[in-house]
């Protein structure tokens, strides 16, 4: 078995804060389409695609507010079931809402979504 052994002068000691995933955050947020009330979700890391998950996530209607690393979504209201594709195409995660707007309305619009270019993957894989 391959092993690596550090040998150093001063032992390490302290707290480390570990911040939230952005690939475990961004369907926790499309989640919240499923549950028509407040959901308060904690340890949220402040990145590009969390804040353009809330943006698609209020152009569908839901209520959105971020405070430090919290995001409040209230999903009572959804106005819309068709995710803007000038939006999608800017995220590869945007499909996640798919099946909430299916599962709670029983339709949903939303184009292949775009993101990064690294070479061919599915939207089965989200």
């Amino acid at each position: 078995m391959d092993r690596t052994i550090i040998t150093g002068g001063i032992p390490l000691r302290g707290e480390v804060q570990i911040s939230g995933a952005k690939n475990a955050t961004l369907p926790i947020l499309a989640s919240t389409i499923l549950g028509g009330g407040e959901c308060v979700i904690t340890n949220v890391p402040r990145v590009v695609d969390v804040l353009t998950m809330g943006k698609l996530l209020g152009i569908l209607g839901a209520k959105v507010h971020h405070e430090g690393h919290r995001a409040l979504i209230n999903a009572n209201v959804i106005t819309s079931t068709q995710a803007p594709y000038d939006l999608v195409k800017t995220m590869r995660a945007s499909v996640l809402v798919l099946g909430p707007l299916l599962a709670r309305w029983g339709e949903a619009t939303v184009s292949m979504p775009g993101g990064c270019a690294i070479g061919s993957r599915p939207v089965n894989l989200h």
